[in-house]
């Protein structure tokens, strides 16, 4: 935990990608002490733990790794090695959403951020540019908030609200990086293709891949993104 008492604690979703990072710079610039969590949940690409590492110490951020085998049962393209990485978007739900993650990782941070005595969580949810996953919709968040707030001691003895914050919740992807971009991110320091290899290079054909070439496009700001 940051040494700084002054600063209000917050702990940050950090998966090494694009949104995560932008929402780490945000954080940190509205002067919380961030603690960041990262999960290695079985998913094909551990590169993005590798950026997490290098991201945190941009912020002097303390991090944790927790390690949650999702990949024991499978259920998506991100956590079972016999299912292809779509390469083209699709209609409904894709096949890279991983059952019940956000939920996971949200309530292992809740349990942290109760620990740290934090009153926020930072998850870079999006529900305009990206995948189509039902747990990165405004009503989900809403939702476990209200969860969040009944399943603590700290709620429920001494009236501590956790918010769980979710700044790039109506941003475009483009509007997410000039946000980072002004912030300082060092984007080169994220991965954020589903099938990165294991020094991090992209395989540009992905839902992620795409969708983030397309945002630094329309920013009109340079992408240093290296491509396998």
């Amino acid at each position: 935990m940051n040494a700084n008492n002054a600063q209000p604690a917050a702990v940050v979703l950090l998966s090494g990608g694009l949104d995560s990072a932008t929402c780490l710079a945000i954080a940190a610039n509205e002067g919380y002490a961030c603690t960041a969590l990262s999960f290695q949940y079985g998913q094909r690409s551990v590169a993005e733990i590798d950026a997490a590492r290098r991201l945190v110490t941009t912020y002097g951020a303390d991090h944790r790794i927790a390690r949650v085998e999702l990949d024991q049962f499978g259920g998506s393209a991100l956590t079972d090695k016999s299912r292809d990485v779509p390469e083209t978007p699709s209609e409904g739900i894709p096949d890279t959403y991983v059952p019940a993650r956000n939920t996971i990782f949200l309530s292992i941070a809740l349990g942290w951020a109760e620990i740290l005595n934090a009153k926020s969580i930072f998850i870079g949810v999006n529900a305009i540019d990206y995948s189509g996953y039902p747990d990165c919709r405004p009503e989900y968040i809403e939702a476990f908030q209200r969860m969040a707030n009944l399943a603590t001691r700290a709620s429920v003895e001494d009236g501590r609200v956790v918010h769980i914050r979710t700044p790039l919740l109506h941003a475009t992807k483009s509007e997410i990086i000039a946000t980072g971009h002004h912030l300082g991110v060092d984007y080169s320091n994220t991965v954020s293709c589903y099938q990165a290899d294991e020094i991090g290079r992209a395989c540009g054909r992905c839902d992620a891949c795409r969708l983030r070439r397309q945002g630094f496009e329309q920013a009109r700001i340079p992408d240093p993104t290296i491509y396998a």
